[in-house]
């Protein structure tokens, strides 16, 4: 039988995402598991000014996305996971379905939980979908959540 004990949730901080956390504490809930909740800061493409120093910018740019990201999971973990449920933050940079794959497989993670925003025509042929993306990646279980109007108003 499977047992979820190590659950990791990826967010992006959208209302969409939260079905995916919702269905990942459920789990956790069900099979004594923990939470790994995570946010993955995208590379950041940006022209600077001349006058001023690209690395030191940008690693400022990141010093402040790493802390916001931070405290907003800190916030998500509080309002939207079970009390009953460890949980675990991880504030991670680079491509989303990569990072996410990878630290699945080095923490060990029995299952990813994702909700699927449903994106289709133009945006999704340009953006991709980081669902998507991780159900091809992953050497560990994905569970996709679909997210409707309903299910984002719960």
């Amino acid at each position: 039988m499977f047992a979820a004990k190590r659950i990791l949730c990826p967010t992006d901080f959208s209302e969409p995402s939260l079905v995916g956390i919702k269905a990942g504490s459920d789990l956790a809930l069900r099979y004594s598991g923990e939470v790994l909740l995570v946010h993955v800061i995208p590379p950041v493409h940006s022209i600077t000014p001349a006058f001023m120093s690209p690395g030191r910018m940008l690693g400022d740019y990141y010093e402040e996305m790493v802390r916001v990201a931070k405290d907003a999971l800190k916030q998500t973990a509080e309002l939207h996971l079970s009390k009953d449920v460890p949980v675990q933050t991880l504030v991670l940079r680079g491509n989303p379905p990569e990072e996410i794959v990878r630290i699945a497989d080095e923490k060990n993670a029995d299952i990813i939980v994702v909700a699927t925003h449903g994106l289709s025509g133009l945006h999704r042929d340009l953006f991709g979908s980081v669902a998507e993306k991780i159900l091809r990646l992953s050497s560990v279980p994905v569970m996709t959540v679909p997210v409707t109007h309903r299910s984002v108003h719960k």
